[in-house]
């Protein structure tokens, strides 16, 4: 059967489930609206302009820092707040409420007070009689500010009524309510941009009209994150402002001496710890770029490649279909950037074909997302993780890319064995009639072009962006290569009209992960967290490395992953550098323990989204993707026990401190210990393994992960024993058997 055949085969599943996927990921992902008329115009023009914006500064001329994040945190809030509904029935008045009262509130510095001092200086008064003389005094007190009240809810109610007709009359537009937030959103990030330089003046003397604006501010970061992430990841937000504000009432553990309110605010939104800050930074650097260059690249054509080329390579082995969908997914997760939309990308057609070899539907639904998470690890993008990474280690991303691939390989190689080992297990064998992957090299060579483009100018010294930048100028003229793929204008806006939409998801983590990291920075929570994970830990780092992975799965249920990197470095990476773990092993330590809620239940959404295209359970489905991914919490202890294992470029360190030798035998003990490892959790070999055949196996999988010559050879050794025995019995049974009549033994 040809690669077009199978194609056209797969496509019949994906109609029946792609319903339940779309359910799935509006889990993780809130929907968004599908904008008509007036309102689309604006909604393209703004994706425009950010697209087009970030590559003229990324490829043409740069622009100040405060230009370079503003803008992108200004079209993120503006695009999310006319995109993205404001949700619950239960929680409009909350907002409309929030909005009538901030208008209110304008309104009252024009009209009842003399600016926004005025309108400060009354509120100040009411707080003193509050903790002075209580509750009742500071009502009593109130006077103008009963009638701006009133107001408020006044205007509150008729824009939730505006609201309800708005949803009637006009479903695919924004309520009024949610255009005043956009214009709100506007206003306070536009203040930042315009004062930035001001602010960094009176840094610690911050006016009225910049607490209230941090004010605003901050309200709709925490909105942005509810309507796009859900509750979960915005009540973490809520409780890191309350953390920061009731400090001296928290267990001594975790207690620090608390600060105003008025200083939270600030330092939350208007320094370069907080909104503004390393994930703004990032996002608009190096991730969104990135994206962009994903979205052309599908629309090249290019994507094609991703399957056919491993289809052709390993389609026709035990297990065939399996083993194309690991690898479709170690291509397409390398650009990808984003575990679930790898599963979804390549699940649509591997995941059909793997229940057509005989893989049963919750196994064909895990393989997926346990290959598609690896598509994190590998280079060249590595998702938004590895850019933080430069970021907060101050590494080039050049150098953070090297040195992940052998930890990408191992993860693939990991994966793809148990595989097979699973294949072998149940005689599940390969497809026929597929062509030579040399057939596909002459006919679709040049649709890898442009990965190749992006790895060679940053590995010649070339930014990320910049490489980005040239890269999706690539991938239109590769699309130019066939009649049915060109890039016209219409493709190319499409193009970045995709890639802008796929930059909101991430984007709306921004405020919110500021949040996080400017309480962390104000409040000294880092230090404190360190010496607690060493505390619980008795300074042994095994017992740490566990702790941090279990803090990593419990904060991934709540948060994006990349958020749960960023959280989890700050807050770990200094404990287990004073544990003696080199800082660039422990935040890949962490990095990898990170991606851990997207195939470890209860969460595992990347999980879910493959039992939905398979039809199987999902809960099913979850515990298996777990098994096969097993390799992401294996990584981790070698890069604290055997950080050999990442150093590629030897001007990082000092010659001595990683001798040749001990790196080549750190990473042939760790090759031969994933191999083993993967046989150890199928327990399959050349057969199923007996309870004291894989004792024997788990003690020669140790001794191979260990970097030295004698336990190399050693494990070796067993591993060939344990090979050679269950050779012999799978003869002397096979001579015990009867032979048909006239054949001989």
């Amino acid at each position: 059967m040809s690669i077009e055949e199978f194609q056209k085969a797969a496509s019949g599943d994906i109609e029946i489930r792609d319903e339940k996927v779309k359910k799935v990921l509006e889990k993780e992902e809130k929907g968004a609206r599908k904008l008509k008329g007036f309102w689309l115009w604006v909604g393209n023009i703004l994706m425009a302009s950010m697209v087009l914006i970030y590559f003229y500064s990324s490829g043409i001329s740069p622009v100040s820092a405060q230009l370079h994040r503003g803008i992108y945190v200004l079209l993120t809030y503006a695009l999310i707040f006319i995109m993205y509904p404001a949700g619950s029935l239960w929680f409009r008045p909350v907002i409309c409420l929030v909005m009538g009262l901030g208008l209110a509130i304008v309104g009252s510095t024009f009209v009842l007070y003399e600016g926004i001092n005025g309108f400060d200086v009354k509120v100040v008064i009411i707080k003193e009689l509050f903790n002075d003389e209580g509750l009742g005094a500071a009502m009593a007190a109130m006077g103008s500010l009963w009638l701006v009240f009133a107001s408020g809810v006044a205007m509150g109610a008729v824009l939730y009524v505006a609201g309800l007709w708005s949803d009637r009359r006009f479903p695919d537009a924004p309520s009024l309510t949610d255009i005043l937030y956009f214009l709100s959103a506007s206003a306070v990030v536009l203040y930042w941009i315009t004062e930035f330089e001001a602010l960094n003046y009176r840094m610690g003397s911050e006016t009225v009209l910049d607490f209230y604006m941090s004010f605003a501010g901050i309200v709709i970061s925490l909105e942005v994150a509810r309507r796009v992430l859900g509750w979960s990841f915005t009540l973490i937000g809520i409780g890191f402002i309350l953390f920061c504000l009731y400090g001296p009432y928290l267990p001594e553990t975790f207690a620090h001496r608390g600060f105003r309110f008025e200083r939270i605010m600030n330092a939350l939104y208007l320094t370069q710890d907080g909104v503004f800050g390393v994930m703004a930074d990032v996002l608009a650097t190096y991730v969104i770029l990135f994206i962009f260059f994903g979205a052309f690249l599908q629309k090249s054509g290019a994507g094609r490649f991703f399957i056919d080329m491993p289809l052709s390579l390993a389609g026709s082995t035990a297990g065939g279909p399996a083993k194309v969908a690991v690898m479709a997914s170690a291509l397409f997760g390398s650009i990808s950037g984003s575990a679930i939309a790898n599963t979804v990308a390549t699940g649509a057609f591997t995941i059909p074909m793997m229940k057509r070899a005989g893989f049963r539907p919750h196994v064909a639904g895990a393989i997926e997302p346990a290959a598609s998470i690896g598509g994190m690890f590998m280079p060249p993008v590595m998702g938004a993780g590895g850019f933080l990474m430069a970021e907060l280690t101050g590494i080039p991303y050049v150098n953070i890319m090297l040195m992940s691939i052998f930890p990408a390989f191992l993860y693939f190689l990991g994966v793809l064995t148990m595989v097979h080992f699973e294949a072998k297990k149940f005689g599940i064998k390969g497809l026929t009639d597929l062509p030579r992957p040399i057939e596909i090299l002459k006919e679709q060579w040049y649709r890898v072009l442009p990965l190749v483009v992006i790895i060679v100018l940053m590995l010649i010294g070339y930014s990320p962006g910049y490489s980005a930048f040239w890269a999706t100028l690539s991938c239109i003229l590769v699309s130019w290569m066939k009649k049915e793929t060109r890039m016209g204008p219409k493709e190319v806006l499409d193009a970045i009209l995709t890639g802008a939409r796929n930059t909101l998801v991430i984007g709306a983590t921004v405020g919110v992960i500021g949040i996080i990291v400017g309480s962390i920075a104000l409040t000294g929570i880092g230090l404190k967290f360190s010496d607690i994970i060493i505390t619980l830990a008795g300074g042994n780092l095994v017992i740490a490395l566990i702790l941090i992975g279990l803090a990593s799965l419990v904060l991934g249920m709540g948060v994006p992953v990349t958020a749960a990197y960023l959280i989890v470095a700050v807050l770990a990476v200094p404990a287990l550098g004073e544990l003696g773990v080199m800082i660039i092993a422990a935040h890949q330590i962490v990095y990898w323990f990170s991606q851990d809620s997207n195939i470890t239940p209860p969460v595992c959404v990347a999980a879910y989204a493959g039992a939905a295209i398979a039809g199987s359970d999902p809960w099913k489905t979850g515990w298996t993707s777990f098994k096969f991914a097993k390799m992401l919490y294996v990584m981790p202890f070698l890069f604290a026990f055997t950080p050999e294992i990442l150093i590629k470029n030897w001007d990082m360190v000092p010659a001595q401190t990683f001798p040749l030798m001990d790196v080549a035998f750190s990473f042939f003990s760790a090759t031969a210990g994933t191999l083993a490892f993967s046989a150890l959790t199928m327990a399959y070999l050349v057969r199923r393994t007996t309870i004291l055949e894989w004792i024997f196996f788990a003690v020669a999988t140790f001794l191979c992960f260990t970097p030295t010559l004698i336990t190399d050879v050693v494990g070796i050794s067993m591993v060939a024993s344990l090979w050679w025995w269950q050779k012999r019995k799978n003869r002397l049974e096979q001579a015990k058997q009867p032979q048909p009549a006239g054949e001989k033994i």
